[in-house]
């Protein structure tokens, strides 16, 4: 499909069903997806490609389409000396991973956009980020770095044909000399305690979160403290997760209006976030938030995470039951809405003038004002550009009796304002143009939403309704991926879905986070179907991406020529590692299962395990790791509750266990009859479990021993106690 000399006309990226190759369909581009169309034309023509990769929520990438990729004059130089491709990080991680790895190889950092020139058989010789269209800010421009690689090209080739040659080299030894999981020692008790220390020597003891600004969420580092709490004891493992969660959750970077958590914050305090919403955040953040709630005692981190799993299902909700990928930090100010020349801005759907406050609360904006830190030139504490001058940004400034002692009102009288305030603040931004939302559906983060959505159902009492809605939105997404992210001819999983149409083979991550969804989700209901296809998933994930010999998943099949290494993803970061996940998975398996299966699962947990490199920074890179090798170490507790599901003693019995932080615990309710002999059939030791006297029944195990089976609550309670009391 040649370009269209009207530059308006689509590009070839119409065509594909990615949201950010959407986007760039009406650039002066030349853009070809990553495929043989564009590979041939670079051999054919002795032209580099130029790499871009990116998502469709990422400002920066926004940014430097509008300024680059909108460009006829720069476009005309892309077009002429290279063949320009796009690819969406979040569909192909797998081309990400590669070229990400280069960039930070070469260049110390990474990030998206990212910028990677490459020689017409895929290997890189340049890269960077985001690059301004002409030198500032101490970068240089895109069109000189451009002139310069075509002349480079032009007159060294073999130069840097063997520059690319031997920087893969380098990449694949690396991957190579990594540990394996033959001789290394699984995490003791020292290294975990070592990983502890490690987060107390960079946690932030006056505004929460590690190190400085900006401030990502990592929801894998407050996991590994929970866990370490609960295995040790460690008062201050805990203290420092419930401090990081109380200042996102009264920070900027929680949307105090609509719900759910922004990406990041830019300052060290939690006020300024960068404004885009993901999944996998609201997903990880929901459960930190109801393990922090068990782990305190403290209601308050559960009403957060409702409150986030509330936006998921009103926003990022596809009607069938998927949930779609994130919202953009960007939108049309209000009052530039339908208006042709409209700028986008970040954060223009999320804050407010003080004037816009005080015609929507007259004589109570002062409440309101007090509240939430609004000021006549704004309250953004980080504002460079200028973005933020004369808005605000709401987060919690002020306690209600604080708010009540400056206006002079009564506690019960502010309580009433505030009470309303969110809705009418709801109600106004309706109005506003809406940002961007990324509405495909991808198996990974869909797994994560779904362990969280269960979760919040399995930690909730059971005659508690707020239990069953989130069963029940579990259920639906799981459906929906069963239904079209699974393609029961190969029996395989599927990554994307999105307009009808379902592609991309899924990547060992995908196949980790399901499966995770899928045990929380079988633990919450008690559907066995729901533990059969977890356990079909991992099989499937073990015969794809296990690596025999060294320990551990990889990424991908290898089976792509077109991605020149085969990869494993050993960092927990914003998302978690597929190998973080999966042994976790595993540790829930091993008793899910009995015998040669059980024993399989444990022998890949220990090689996994083994992999990891024993220093004190080593949690900071893998928490996820760390705190799977936490819960190794503590051992796992089965907790059965035998009895109807909706009887009112069943229900007791349960909310006792909801009450107590046994993290990695295994928990079912058993409804005697025909859901107990299904459960028997693969769970055979379950059939062993009756009701004592007629009266539902508490098992808590450990390791298959299980103490005597017990009815009255308060026995229950007291088994439970006795366990976390005790410590290793």
């Amino acid at each position: 499909m040649p370009r269209p000399e009207n530059t308006l006309m689509p590009n070839r990226l119409a065509l594909e069903p990615s949201p950010y190759l959407l986007q760039h369909a009406n650039n002066p581009v030349d853009w070809f997806p990553w495929g043989e169309e564009a590979f041939t034309r670079a051999r054919d023509e002795g032209r580099p490609i130029f790499l871009s990769i990116g998502y469709s929520t990422c400002h920066w990438c926004h940014v430097m389409e509008h300024e680059s990729f909108e460009s006829d004059e720069i476009a005309q130089v892309l077009n002429t000396h290279f063949v320009p491709i796009k690819v969406d990080r979040e569909e192909r991680p797998d081309i990400d991973r590669v070229y990400m790895a280069f960039v930070q190889a070469t260049t110390g950092s990474g990030g998206w956009p990212m910028s990677v020139w490459l020689t017409p058989d895929l290997k890189p010789f340049y890269g960077g980020t985001y690059f301004p269209p002409s030198a500032q800010w101490g970068r240089p421009g895109f069109v000189e770095i451009l002139t310069e690689i075509a002349r480079n090209w032009r007159e060294s080739r073999d130069r840097l044909v063997s520059s690319a040659d031997g920087v893969i080299e380098r990449l694949r030894d690396a991957q190579a000399s990594r540990r394996d999981g033959s001789g290394g020692q699984i995490p003791d008790h020292d290294l975990l305690v070592a990983g502890v220390r490690e987060y107390a020597r960079t946690f932030d003891r006056h505004a929460g979160g590690f190190g400085d600004a900006p401030k990502f969420p990592r929801p894998g580092e407050l996991l590994f403290l929970l866990r370490e709490h609960a295995r040790t004891g460690d008062v201050e493992a805990r203290q420092m997760v419930l401090e990081t969660l109380r200042a996102m959750a009264t920070g900027g970077m929680r949307d105090h209006v609509g719900g759910g958590f922004h990406r990041y914050s830019v300052d060290a305090a939690w006020r300024v976030p960068h404004f885009e919403k993901m999944l996998y955040d609201q997903a990880q953040l929901t459960l930190a938030c109801l393990e922090a709630a068990q782990a305190a005692g403290d209601p308050s981190f559960a009403a957060v995470a409702d409150d986030t799993l509330a936006y998921v299902r009103r926003d990022l909700s596809h009607a069938d039951g998927g949930f779609f990928s994130a919202e953009d930090a960007d939108s049309v100010p209000p009052e530039q809405a339908g208006r042709s020349d409209a700028v986008k801005t970040e954060g223009a759907f999320y804050v407010w003038s003080q004037s816009e406050i005080e015609h929507l609360f007259g004589d109570d904006a002062e409440v309101v004002r007090f509240r939430y830190g609004i000021e006549p030139a704004g309250n953004a504490p980080h504002d460079p550009h200028g973005e933020f001058t004369n808005l605000n940004l709401l987060y919690v400034a002020r306690g209600v009796e604080d708010v009540a002692r400056l206006s002079g009102r009564s506690v019960e009288a502010v309580t009433a304002v505030l009470d309303g305030v969110r809705e009418r603040l709801f109600e106004a931004r309706c109005a506003r143009p809406r940002p961007h939302l990324d509405d495909k559906v991808l198996a990974g983060w869909n797994g994560l939403m779904i362990a969280a959505f269960a979760r919040a159902a399995r930690v909730t009492p059971l005659d508690e309704p707020r239990s069953a809605a989130a069963q029940k939105t579990a259920t639906r997404a799981a459906r929906f991926l069963r239904d079209r992210l699974w393609d029961a001819d190969r029996r395989v999983l599927l990554r994307r879905f999105r307009d009808g149409r379902a592609d991309i083979d899924a990547y060992s991550e995908d196949y980790a986070c399901v499966v995770w969804g899928l045990l929380e989700l079988f633990q919450a209901g008690g559907d066995p179907m729901w533990l059969d296809w977890a356990r079909e998933l991992q099989a499937t994930q073990n015969r794809l991406f296990w690596d025999e010999e060294g320990g551990g998943w990889f990424s991908t099949t290898g089976d792509d020529p077109t991605v020149l290494l085969r990869l494993k993803e050993e960092y927990d970061g914003a998302e978690p590692s597929a190998g973080s996940v999966a042994v976790w998975n595993l540790l829930t398996l091993a008793h899910l299962s009995g015998g040669d299966e059980a024993r399989a699962h444990g022998d890949r947990v220990e090689r996994t395990l083994r992999r990891v490199a024993p220093s004190a920074q080593v949690a900071r890179v893998v928490p996820m790791m760390m705190a799977a090798a936490s819960t190794y170490r503590r051992g796992v507790a089965q907790v059965i509750i035998v009895g109807v599901r909706d009887a009112t003693a069943t229900a007791a019995l349960h909310r006792v266990f909801t009450a107590c932080f046994l993290p990695g615990a295994v928990s079912l309710v058993v409804e005697p009859g025909a859901h107990q002999t299904a459960l028997a059939e693969r769970l055979p030791w379950v059939g062993a479990m009756e009701m004592r006297d007629g009266m539902p029944t508490a098992y808590l195990c450990r390791d298959f021993a299980c103490q005597a089976p017990v009815t009255d609550p308060e026995g229950f309670r007291a088994q439970l106690e006795a366990l976390v009391a005790h410590r290793r």
